[in-house]
């Protein structure tokens, strides 16, 4: 469903709640169209992350939370455990089906079964108050998640200096998270510190992340931007045109190897090869500890048309078959430094890694 015109909405978002239904930011139709959907039933959450309407690992982690906070709300359970079992049985694992590489995902719907237990086990626990729980637990994960990309761009303001000209692959900006962003995130602080800051976005084959979504949105902020495809990246670094690399991440495992848009190993091994820094900016619920390295990350193969096919005209014969990895895997002996909201990891390695998940003291 489309949201009504005139609903209110005065600057955009990425996805919230509105009164028993979720709304998001379409991002299939950007930049030529700004549509909101208006989400009433799970099924059509999951598909709109599979879809891509919503995408970017911190953000399909608030549309999942969301999700279960929906399928609670629509459910005519009375009991709590009709309600809890629905919700173990048909939600989560509907939702879990959805995209395989981005760990925030799974991380939100661990967390949303955690909060389900305690709150369902808790002193005269109702449906009703069982509800009333996911939906604050969705809108906490939401609200935690624009905080955290407000972290780590401080944590990585002192990355970018005055005049830096930066190289970002796909979108991992307020689209791609609940809001600000991760990698843009970055830039944003940078920007907001007063610094003169270029950004080049990589187009981002094939589906123009870089072109549709952050130009849109860094135009939006009125923050310098150009668009280069992405095999263009190589000369304008040897032109001395690129100062630092940042993107964002959709999995990182317990050593440092980084999982993010297709393409995004090309970048490295190019900054490598130009002594260019090479940045990748993440919140912990990224950093799965369960994966040892990268070889044990999910990729995600996704259909033929998102490569045969551009604004509805195909581009092979029909007897040409596609490759279509969705993500790659990124060395972490490759990466220069990691950005959490706990700060850097440089250089990232298991240990600095583990740290990062030690309880404060």
């Amino acid at each position: 469903m489309t949201a009504p015109k005139g609903n209110g909405v005065e600057e955009w978002f990425t996805i919230r709640w509105v009164s028993g239904r979720v709304e998001m930011l379409d991002q299939r139709e950007l930049p030529n169209e700004e549509r909101y959907l208006s989400l009433t039933e799970v099924d059509e959450v999951a598909v709109a992350i599979e879809e891509l309407a919503i995408r970017g690992a911190p953000a399909i982690g608030c549309a999942a939370a969301m999700g279960v906070a929906l399928g609670a709300w629509r459910s005519d359970a009375r009991e709590v455990a009709a309600l809890v079992g629905e919700i173990e049985s048909q939600v989560i694992p509907r939702l879990r089906r959805t995209r395989p590489t981005a760990v925030n995902l799974f991380w939100a719907l661990d967390r949303m079964r955690e909060t389900m237990t305690r709150l369902a086990g808790a002193p005269g626990a109702s449906a009703d108050s069982l509800r009333e729980g996911l939906l604050a637990e969705a809108e906490t994960i939401l609200e935690d998640d624009k905080a955290i990309c407000r972290e780590i761009g401080q944590a990585g303001l002192d990355l970018v200096p005055d005049g830096s000209r930066v190289l970002t692959h796909c979108n991992a900006g307020a689209l791609a998270t609940g809001g600000y962003g991760t990698a843009l995130g970055v830039v944003r602080a940078a920007v907001e510190s007063g610094r003169d800051v270029r950004v080049l976005a990589d187009e981002t084959r094939p589906l123009f992340q870089g072109a549709r979504l952050t130009a849109w949105e860094l135009s939006r902020d009125s923050i310098p931007v150009e668009v280069c495809t992405d095999n263009m990246a190589g000369y304008l670094m040897q032109q001395g045109e690129v100062d630092l690399v940042v993107v964002g991440a959709d999995r990182i495992a317990a050593n440092g190897d980084v999982a993010n848009k297709i393409g995004t190993y090309a970048l490295a091994v190019l900054a490598h090869a130009h002594s260019i820094p090479f940045y990748v900016a993440a919140p912990l619920s990224t950093i799965d500890l369960q994966i040892a390295d990268g070889a044990g990350i999910p990729i995600e193969i996704r259909g033929r048309d998102e490569v045969a096919r551009v604004g509805g005209r195909t581009l092979l014969p029909d007897t040409v078959g596609v490759r279509q990895p969705a993500f790659d895997v990124t060395p972490a002996s490759l990466v220069t430094a990691i950005v959490t909201e706990k700060g850097l990891v440089k250089p990232p390695c298991p240990e600095a890694i583990a740290a990062l998940f030690q309880p404060e003291s």
